[in-house]
Order: structure tokens, then sequence, then C-alpha cells
């Protein structure tokens, strides 16, 4: 795994040796790392001694590339999905708009498909709902808006598109899906939405699922499955067929645990905060951070961190930027520096840390971290490098059971009847 910026700058400074180097790196990395460097100069009166200045020049050669915003359920709830209604060349009441979004250097997201779960769904989760129907509108909103502002956004379903999207000047546009209740109990309607671009799933959302227990949010809820149900057992090799992240954010321990023991592919914790300074059952807890990395009995993954400040703290009001370092740093005690990455929560979250207030502040968080003793390189990993070499190794791993014969799943849910084979002649 190569440490060096996705965007490598072209540094008026490098004596040959080093120009040497960064020849050879740059031949290096795309096998290792990704399978293609983007190469992009950034013409500059040199390289700023401020910090935040700093971290403004990092960023320019290895962009954001956050885990999570919300920016298709804002559409939702405060548009009914009519983009027509809103601009995002202006500000936005949210904490989303295209001038922020450069200012931050926001170079990829996952436009997170969520919608919520219903209290009505049953015991059996079998009770009818509109929320396939929902996922898809959602679905829809975000390829309208790529659309619309097709100047920014570029759609990406795949590593090599991201860094396409990103050499383009674009911002890099994948789908997370948010949570199993959104399948509607079927392996069917996931290879659907894989289809249609979805590239992670959230095993849970607040509630459990005909796979899976959540964590809840605030507190846990009452476990159904102790961890993954049969058919969630039968999920997980279906989404590393596919090339689906295994998403473990808002599980329930027992659901992480166990999907770290059948997963073949890494996974990612899309918006996580540590349990270490809020003991809330929706964060992670330091037993499942240590299964995380590529050492014996761990998974490759990376833990991108969450900057609500209720999910962060107990005392919320005190959340800043130094804050949310601290937390990056623990989990990097934890798990190594190329584990880590972003995943805000933007859009979806009611407050936010005092120096984080919306996409244009990332590089105030970096400037903290540079001041912390933090290297380009690590920055780089931190920024992209790692979600990259996670999505990649979904990737290959997809790759490689399809090649070896895997077909899609025949699973069903065991509660369905309505597909039970007519018996007799016809």
């Amino acid at each position: 795994m190569s440490s060096q910026p996705l965007l490598p700058h072209d540094r008026n400074d490098l004596n040959k040796s080093n120009k040497r180097k960064l020849i050879l790196t740059t031949i290096l990395i795309p096998i290792i790392l990704i399978g293609g460097i983007i190469l992009v100069s950034i013409k500059g009166d040199g390289i700023p001694k401020d910090n935040l200045g700093l971290a403004k020049y990092y960023l320019k050669g290895s962009p954001v590339i956050d885990g999570h915003i919300d920016l298709p359920e804002f559409a939702r709830a405060f548009y009914g999905n009519d983009i027509t209604s809103f601009d995002l060349n202006k500000p936005s009441k949210g904490h989303v708009d295209i001038p922020r979004i450069r200012e931050g250097s926001l170079g990829a997201f996952f436009w997170s498909i969520f919608v919520e779960c219903r209290e009505d769904n049953g015991q059996d989760f079998m009770n009818p709902t509109f929320q396939v129907r929902d996922t898809l509108e959602q679905i829809d909103v975000s390829y309208n808006l790529i659309e619309k502002y097709s100047d920014t956004f570029a759609f990406a379903s795949s590593s090599d598109e991201v860094q396409t999207a990103i050499k383009e000047g674009k911002v890099a546009s994948m789908f997370g899906l948010e949570g199993g209740h959104m399948l509607g109990n079927s392996l069917a309607v996931l290879r659907t939405y894989h289809k249609l671009g979805v590239r992670y799933m959230t095993l849970t959302h607040s509630c459990n699922n005909a796979f899976a227990d959540s964590a809840g949010i605030f507190e846990g809820v009452e476990e159904r499955w102790g961890g993954l149900s049969k058919f969630g057992r039968a999920l997980i090799p279906e989404m590393n067929r596919l090339g689906v992240i295994v998403d473990i954010s808002h599980v329930s321990d027992k659901t992480a645990l166990q999907a770290l023991s059948i997963t073949r592919a890494p996974v990612m914790l899309s918006h996580s905060a540590a349990r270490h300074f809020n003991n809330m059952s929706r964060n992670v807890p330091d037993d499942i951070l240590a299964k995380i990395g590529r050492g014996k009995h761990q998974v490759d993954g990376v833990v991108m961190v969450n900057f609500f400040p209720v999910f962060a703290s107990s005392k919320p009001e005190e959340v800043d930027v130094a804050y949310i370092a601290d937390e990056i740093e623990y989990i990097v005690e934890k798990t190594g520096k190329h584990h880590v990455g972003i995943g805000s929560d933007y859009d979806g979250i009611e407050s936010t840390p005092k120096g984080l207030e919306d996409v244009s502040k990332y590089p105030y968080l970096f400037a903290e971290l540079i001041k912390r003793g933090w290297t380009e390189h690590e920055l780089s990993l931190l920024a992209g490098g790692n979600f990259l070499r996670v999505f990649r190794g979904v990737e290959d791993t997809a790759r490689k059971l399809q090649k070896d014969g895997w077909k899609p799943s025949q699973v069903i849910y065991e509660k369905r009847k309505d597909l039970e084979p007519i018996g007799g002649e016809f």
C-alpha cells in the first residue's frame, strides 16, 4: 500500500534524485494502490508555510472522499425531491452546495440512499411498506442532481471511475444504501440496486431487519437474531460476489463480529464514532476496531469518522475540530493509519462540530492534524487513499468469486410464502 498523494503535486523544489523517485513512484502506485494514479499539475508560488494553507495545498493533490453525505435525503425532506426547487450553485440551508464543495476540496462522496425504518413492519418484517419505492426515488433524485450539475458531479461505480472523475476536476459521486430494510427482504432487489450503481450497503439502520440486528441509535434495541439471521449469513457472500461493500456502521456488536467472520472482502464503517469517547450503542467499540487491519484474524477495512457531536461525545457542545482529530487519532491507535477515513454525515445531522460546520471546512481538520505531526502521505491516506484501497479490494474479490463460478444466490427469506412453487401438474 502506497502512502503517496492520490494526485501528486508538481513541485519546483525537487532535486534530481527526488524527481527520479517521484517518477518511479508514479509508475508503481497504479500497481500497488489503485491501478492508475492521477497526475495533476498544480501551479503556485511554492508550498505554504502555515498549517491551513498547507492543508489546502495537500487537499488539492488528495481531495477528500467522504463516506457518507445525506444530500438525497436533504432533497427529499426539504424539497419533496423536486430538484427545480433549489439551486446547489447557491448557498444551501444544509451543509452541502457546490461553492462550499470546491472550497473544501471534496473530491468524491457517497450519496447516502436512505429511507426511514418502519415501526409497523411487523415481527417478521413482512408487513407491506413503500420502502423499496422510496429507495428507488432516492436513487432517481441522486441521478437527477448529478445530471443537472454535470459540470460538477460525475457518477462513479468503480474505483477507476472515481479516479477518472477526480482527474477531470469532477466530484465523483457514488451510491451507498443505508440499511438492509430497504431490500424488501430480497437478494434480487440487492442485485437490482447494484445494477443501479449502489456500491455499499449498511447492513442495518436504527432497526432490526430480516438480515441482521441493529445497534439502534442512542440506545440498543432488543435483538431479534443474535446478530445475523440465517438469511443475513447468505447476504454477506452475495454482497462479496457483487462487489457491494459490507458497511458495519449502525449494526449491533454481534452483527459486526459475525459479518467480519464471514466476509471474504474488505469492509467499511461509512460513518462511525468511537465508543471509547461516548458509550453509545451506535458507536464502534474497541473489540471491533481490533478486528480491522491486515494482520492475522483481522479484516482489511476503513473506519470513516462521523462528525455528529451527539455521537462523538456525551457533551456535544464541547466537540470541535480538535475533538474530531482526537477521535481520528484514537482510531489510528487501534487500527493504524491505513484504516481511517472521513464519513461526516453532513446533511443528515442536526448539529456539527465547531469549525467543521459544512463541507468547506475539511481543511481545518487536516490543518489540526498537520499541527500534530501528520505527514502529507499520511493525510492522503485519511483523505481517500485508504477508502480507495478497500474499494479496490472489494472489486478484486468480486472478480475472483465470479471467475471461480459463484452465481447469483437463490436463497429466499424463510418467512416469505409467495414464492413457494405450485404443486402438481400444470
